[in-house]
């Protein structure tokens, strides 16, 4: 077995004490437990080897990409287990535990424009692959159909079988994981509704979701999709997240925090039996330097 191997088939858990609706139940998909530590492993995964399946990442080229840090994460673990070399560009405000574990696996990190957000970092890294597309594979996890396929290959197919949700919310990073869930679970079965979980205003601190009003769509999302949408402001999602420590043991980061809080807000509106799922996209280490948890004595 490989570190590719560990990839997916993550549990999923009920959250049984943080959730006070009777008779409604709230699912989480465990995705923390993929091995880099976050549910980015397995479109990472999928474009890697998507590249060198086709001939398009080799080992005299470097896999190029911009990202908020789990994309990056999974990019420099697979890069150091396959042996290709890793250049990301990220904004500069990313969380010091993630550019730590980025470098730790011997991937290179430019630092772009905090003000600019991701958007920055993908301006960039779009002119750098066009301009040398002979030294870079640049796999654009914003737009490449690899990603989602992914998810409705497997996290969808896996979700589905392990809960038999009524209801999916999730946020949109780059829309891979919502997008190939989405689409999975209404293919089996079109009466489970899909709800979009989005930041409440352009300036958040919801790291790696998108306030897709106010940002480069990825081409890969489609908003259609969605039954249902949801703001969350960023307290609410810090709060919750340390709820989730506090009341479920699960140690998480501020994205599974919004998730958790747009679920048990809808979980108010449902109808005996009701079966929410969401997910948990990644841990709580890499963010101790941040407010979510540094107030913490």
């Amino acid at each position: 077995m490989n570190i590719l191997e560990l990839v997916g088939n993550t549990p999923v858990i009920e959250l049984k004490n943080i959730l006070n609706v009777n008779e409604v139940s709230l699912f989480a998909k465990v995705e923390y437990l993929n091995p880099s530590g976050s549910v980015k492993d397995r479109a990472a995964k999928a474009m890697i080897l998507d590249g060198i399946n086709s001939g398009q990442l080799t080992k005299e080229k470097i896999l190029l990409d911009s990202t908020s840090g789990n994309t990056g994460i999974a990019y420099a673990m697979f890069g150091a287990a396959l042996g290709y070399r890793v250049k990301l560009f990220m904004p500069a405000n990313v969380s010091e535990e993630r550019k730590k574990i980025i470098r730790a696996y011997g991937a290179e990190i430019t630092e772009t424009d905090p003000l600019e957000g991701s958007d920055g970092a993908y301006r960039i890294v779009t002119k750098l692959a066009e301009k040398e597309p002979e030294l870079y594979f640049f796999p654009n996890q914003y737009d490449n159909l690899v990603n989602p396929r992914m998810h409705y290959e497997t996290t969808g197919l896996e979700l589905y079988a392990q809960c038999k949700p009524t209801h999916f919310v999730a946020g949109t990073g780059t829309s891979g994981t919502f997008m190939g869930v989405s689409r999975r679970l209404k293919d089996s079965d079109p009466s489970i509704q899909i709800i979009l979980m989005q930041p409440d205003s352009p300036f958040h601190g919801l790291e790696g979701m998108k306030h897709m009003e106010s940002t480069i769509k990825p081409k890969i999302f489609d908003g259609n999709i969605a039954d249902l949408h949801i703001e969350v402001k960023t307290e609410d999602a810090y709060k919750t997240a340390r709820r989730l420590a506090l009341e479920e043991g699960l140690f998480v980061g501020i994205s599974s925090g919004a998730n958790v809080y747009a679920a048990m807000e809808l979980a108010k509106s449902l109808p005996a039996g009701s079966r929410i799922a969401t997910i948990l996209c990644d841990n709580g280490y890499r963010y101790l330097s941040q407010p979510l948890w540094k107030d913490l004595k």
